[in-house]
């Protein structure tokens, strides 16, 4: 089969374990955002994104278009894996994504973790703190979990200002299966 039949053949297979999930898979709203599960229609965000060198610099970028699309994969898979991921955030205004909010606990890591990226031209409007404390509160509140954290590289200066914000404390420095020591977050619930 040529890959373009295997491309569209995987976003049908996609867009139907969306709609069958649609009931775990459920959006937030914020005053100015709308977080909602990501879907195959998101593949070009991603694609932006991770294929941006100082973008996604500390997402394990730059990735080629393969990699992006098989992190929005995983990112779907998430959610039918774990019964929670990354929503998508998206101007209530516009309809348009900017980025992704929410949490991750991919197989080997120590715990789950909020992890955030936005596109460099909605950076800097207090959109990924609003997406963030949208995510934590709705950890604590509809997950009823005890502890949200976020686990940071020492470089990512832009997130360390992010979880000041949060009133993240450290909690632990710990060495990740990756190799990296990074500091681990613990992020309280917002008022």
């Amino acid at each position: 089969m040529r890959p373009e039949i295997v491309g569209g053949m995987l976003n049908t297979i996609v867009d139907s374990l969306t709609i069958q999930q649609g009931a775990d898979m459920h959006s937030i709203m914020t005053e100015q955002l709308v977080l909602r599960p990501p879907m195959a229609g998101d593949f070009e965000i991603y694609k932006s994104f991770f294929m941006d060198a100082e973008a996604s610099h500390f997402y394990g970028g730059p990735l080629r278009v393969d990699q992006a699309w098989r992190v929005l994969a995983a990112h779907i898979g998430h959610w039918h894996l774990r019964s929670y991921g990354i929503w998508m955030i998206e101007m209530k205004s516009t309809g348009q994504a900017i980025g992704g909010c929410g949490f991750v606990w991919p197989e080997g890591w120590p715990r789950r973790e909020l992890t955030w990226w936005l596109l460099p031209e909605a950076r800097g409007r207090g959109l990924a703190a609003e997406a963030s404390r949208s995510a934590i509160r709705h950890a604590h509140e509809d997950y009823r979990w005890t502890r949200v954290e976020t686990h940071m590289n020492d470089d990512n200066h832009a997130a360390r200002g992010l979880v000041r914000k949060l009133n993240g404390v450290e909690i632990a420095r710990e060495v990740f299966p990756d190799g990296l020591v990074r500091s681990v977050y613990e992020l309280p619930c917002p008022d």
